[in-house]
């Protein structure tokens, strides 16, 4: 890039906003604005963007560049605000809730709900609403879980990981695989609601976690940490997990092979 190239276009810079969180847009900029080179400053961006992010941005002045990415960073900066959520048997916990803190922030998503958890019981608050969220249209539901801790000894209280995606259906059920050999195990334990809200937890979602267990959460309502965290993963999906089937659709794949093969 140097000053004989073009500005960006209103059509690029808004797919560009699209692409980046507020942390990324500031990172490549300070990058640029040092004088670094596009490649070196486009390394800040997850290699599964870079070249989407690249295409928008091949043949824009470095000056243009630097302030849509300002303008990025800043429209998606807002106030940090971090709350301590608890549980604790006998409803001991005084400073905010964490079981009816989880179920009301589900509800009240407006865009999206990203989760992830080591242990998915039936009795947990959360296998009820989840279900409500997902049957709602708007929402874009994705759910990540340790595919051991649920279909090596699946129970009446733990659903399989293909149970999971049929409760859920039609969101997205992912579940862990083997990576380089070894069997990966889902302990990220958070909830990211809308691309702003992160919850980040020591329960499972299990009825001891969310009644008798001594767990400790913290929410913490900032854009840019929750966007990158479901990056994080999105990005890793490909290597560390792979889609459940729900059990309807598998019966119906198998009902359809057999067909085939007589």
């Amino acid at each position: 890039m140097d000053s004989s190239d073009t500005s960006i276009d209103a059509s690029a810079a808004r797919c560009l906003g699209e692409l980046l969180t507020g942390t990324e847009a500031k990172q490549v900029a300070d990058r640029l604005a040092d004088g670094d080179t596009l490649t070196v400053a486009l390394k800040n961006i997850p290699a599964g963007r870079r070249a989407h992010v690249r295409s928008f941005v091949e043949n824009t002045s470095t000056v243009s560049l630097i302030a849509v990415l300002r303008a990025i960073e800043g429209a998606r900066a807002a106030p940090n605000a971090v709350s301590a959520l608890w549980t604790m048997p006998g409803h001991v916990a005084q400073r905010g809730p964490l079981t009816s803190s989880v179920s009301h922030l589900v509800d009240g998503a407006r865009q999206s709900v990203t989760c992830s958890t080591f242990n998915f019981q039936r009795s947990s608050a959360l296998w009820a609403t989840l279900r409500r969220a997902a049957l709602r249209p708007e929402l874009a539901v994705r759910v990540y879980v340790d595919a051991a801790a649920a279909d090596h000894s699946p129970s009446r209280s733990t659903p399989t990981t293909a149970e999971v995606a049929s409760h859920l259906h039609p969101a997205t059920v992912l579940r862990t695989k083997e990576f380089n050999g070894a069997k990966v195990r889902n302990h990220a334990k958070f909830i990211a609601i809308d691309h702003r809200f992160l919850l980040v937890t020591s329960a499972n979602f299990s009825w001891s976690a969310e009644h008798g267990n001594v767990e400790f959460g913290v929410l913490i309502d900032n854009r840019n940490l929750t966007e990158a965290i479901e990056r994080e993963m999105l990005d890793a999906e490909d290597l560390l997990y792979e889609h459940v089937l729900d059990i309807r659709r598998a019966s119906h794949y198998e009902q359809t092979a057999r067909l085939g093969e007589s």
